[in-house]
């Protein structure tokens, strides 16, 4: 049965484009659980929501930590009875420092995929008996663009969201009997308010160039994408993987 108002729990909805999420699935009427990892930021992200009348708690959460996610998910269904979808959006990607694939350590690339990969496995997990049980769920979990440019010297990273996007493929089979569905909403270029130094503007400059629309890109030009997929009517769609990449040509 799809429900006009959902449960929806956002992961790395403490800045960014997750607290994007957050309040765009709160103003459209759903429940939101913003979670993240700084638990002050997705607090006050939970407060602005409420300050507008929606609905939303803010929860600490560490995705690549299987008591912390089952917290998580414990306390939403707790509070709010189920859950109906799940934005996986927590990653490390701000922080990482370019470098050539042979000066990554083997500490390094184990921390990249235990937040951008085994996360996604740990929060599908302990979502899924809820969705199975009310034959109802979307999962959303964001890629990147750089699974297919193969961006140099960022070789943790592109391989943690390139398992994301294969891991996808089995969670939709495994999910479809159920009605549940799950899909991959992969950016590139898109801006917010978190520093980076993997980008700089002489790189902006030669990447413009290679997109079909010369600009760069915003939160609220993947939002469309998320919530579609997120929505009742795309309970005929699972297992896809949409770029929202101003048609960056792949060379």
């Amino acid at each position: 049965m799809e429900p006009n108002s959902r449960v929806v729990i956002v992961t790395g909805a403490g800045q960014g484009i997750g607290a994007k999420y957050a309040h765009e699935f709160a103003a459209q009427g759903d429940k939101v659980v913003a979670a993240d990892i700084n638990q002050v930021a997705v607090e006050k992200v939970a407060a602005e929501i409420q300050s507008a009348g929606q609905e939303a708690i803010g929860l600490p959460v560490d995705v690549s930590d299987q008591g912390s996610v089952s917290k998580l998910v414990s306390q939403t269904v707790e509070h709010y009875g189920t859950v109906h979808v799940l934005i996986n959006n927590a990653a490390i990607f701000s922080s990482l420092k370019m470098k050539p694939f042979e000066e990554i350590s083997v500490d390094e690339w184990e921390k990249v995929f235990a937040v951008n990969t085994r996360g996604v496995l740990l929060m599908c997990q302990a979502v899924a008996p809820y969705m199975k049980e009310q034959r109802f769920g979307r999962i959303v979990n964001i890629s990147s663009s750089v699974v297919v440019t193969g961006r140099a010297n960022y070789a943790h990273y592109v391989a943690s969201k390139g398992a994301v996007q294969a891991f996808n493929k089995a969670l939709a089979t495994e999910l479809g009997d159920y009605e549940v569905t799950a899909n991959v909403v992969s950016p590139h270029g898109i801006v917010t308010e978190i520093p980076r130094e993997t980008i700089t503007d002489d790189n902006w400059k030669e990447l413009l160039k290679e997109h079909a629309i010369k600009r760069k890109g915003t939160p609220e030009d993947v939002l469309s994408a998320v919530r579609f997929f997120a929505s009742n009517e795309a309970g005929y769609i699972t297992g896809q993987s949409l770029l929202v990449d101003a048609g960056l040509r792949y060379t």
